[in-house]
């Protein structure tokens, strides 16, 4: 692998371009790109601007977030520098966002965990699909890291990629030791986002939208 360091990003504007909004990041999975989960864009509220975001580091014909010591399980340096690398783009485009959410896939799930973790004041919210938390990778799991923070946990029932003792475990902390406001969907399929998980992500984050909570953003 090497390091990528430019961010290179797809955007869609929310309905009143440049205007205070929220503002959603996609993050994509292991070995894929910016266009991969760009496609989500159509069913996630119009309102809100999106930024599917690319990760910094190529690996064969894509991109991955961190190295890893096995599968959904980081090296800790290297998402601390990817962890880094999200915070300086959204120093530098975030602009004027009332506040930010993270959708993550797969790695990207584990990514966008890895964050609301390291500094769950930032961000509003995350979907985390079909990962894992980054457990033993240097951020902290401490009961109530989380609290009163939106998460939603979408896994595969048939999921034969990520590690069923992460799903597990991942389950298990937000559930009951993270404090979050969570919500958990079990979907039959396998790896991959099936068109019920993606209304169900378009519903959520409506409904989180509307509930007009204090942004967490600063």
């Amino acid at each position: 692998m090497r390091s990528d360091v430019a961010p290179v990003a797809r955007w869609r504007c929310g309905e009143v371009c440049g205007a205070q909004s929220a503002l959603i990041v996609l993050l994509h999975g292991r070995g894929s790109d910016e266009d991969d989960l760009f496609a989500l864009a159509d069913h996630l509220p119009t309102s809100a601007h999106i930024a599917s975001l690319r990760a910094p580091l190529a690996l064969g014909s894509g991109f991955t977030w961190f190295e890893n010591r096995g599968v959904g399980r980081p090296v800790a340096e290297s998402l601390a520098a990817s962890i880094d690398y999200v915070h300086d783009f959204l120093d530098n485009h975030a602009g004027d966002a009332e506040e930010i959410w993270l959708v993550g896939f797969s790695a990207g799930a584990a990514m966008a965990g890895g964050l609301i973790l390291e500094n769950p004041e930032r961000f509003a919210g995350a979907a985390l699909l079909h990962g894992t938390l980054p457990f033993d990778a240097g951020q902290p799991t401490l009961a109530g890291r989380l609290t009163d923070v939106p998460v939603l946990y979408g896994t595969g029932a048939a999921d034969d990629v990520i590690p069923s003792d992460l799903i597990a475990r991942s389950s298990a902390y937000l559930r009951d030791v993270s404090g979050a406001d969570l919500t958990q969907r079990t979907y039959p399929n396998g790896h991959s986002i099936s068109s019920d998980e993606l209304s169900d992500l378009g519903s959520w984050l409506a409904l989180q939208f509307s509930l007009n909570r204090p942004h967490h953003y600063n």
